[in-house]
């Protein structure tokens, strides 16, 4: 359970980050941003497998690539659900949802299955108080 809830604040985090960083995406808090991160959740919950099992042909034909233009549309769709989270058109939404799926993808490297999170580095002090 602890991991769902970090793995939330990380698309939390990610999806502020695209609203600092690109033109189109607004979030007007926190907390519209964590009610957007819970939508995109579910959607990619219960939607998403869906949405990928209907388009199957054509994703396999664009190698992957058209996932991208799904995990647009439901970022859209959760745009319209949350008041406070707006996306403007849908080259936005394809642009935010690679830069999304990107950074918390990276940062969910650092999360282990029992939501602990693991560091690159690990440092210990030796016998003579050293830190190695």
């Amino acid at each position: 359970m602890k991991g769902l809830f970090l793995r939330w604040l990380i698309l939390t985090l990610a999806i502020l980050a695209a609203a600092y960083v690109l033109k189109g995406i607004d979030v007007t808090g926190f907390v519209p941003a964590l009610a957007a991160a819970a939508i995109l959740g579910i959607l990619n919950a219960f939607v998403r497998p869906l949405l990928l099992l209907l388009t199957l042909p054509l994703n396999i034909l664009s190698l992957g690539l058209f996932t991208f233009l799904i995990n647009a549309f439901l970022l859209k769709m959760a745009s319209l659900v949350i008041e406070g989270f707006t996306v403007e058109g849908f080259f936005a939404a394809l642009i935010a949802s690679i830069f999304i799926s990107f950074i918390s993808a990276f940062l969910n490297l650092f999360v282990r299955e029992d939501g602990k999170v693991q560091g690159a580095v690990q440092l210990r002090r030796n016998r003579d108080g050293n830190w190695e």
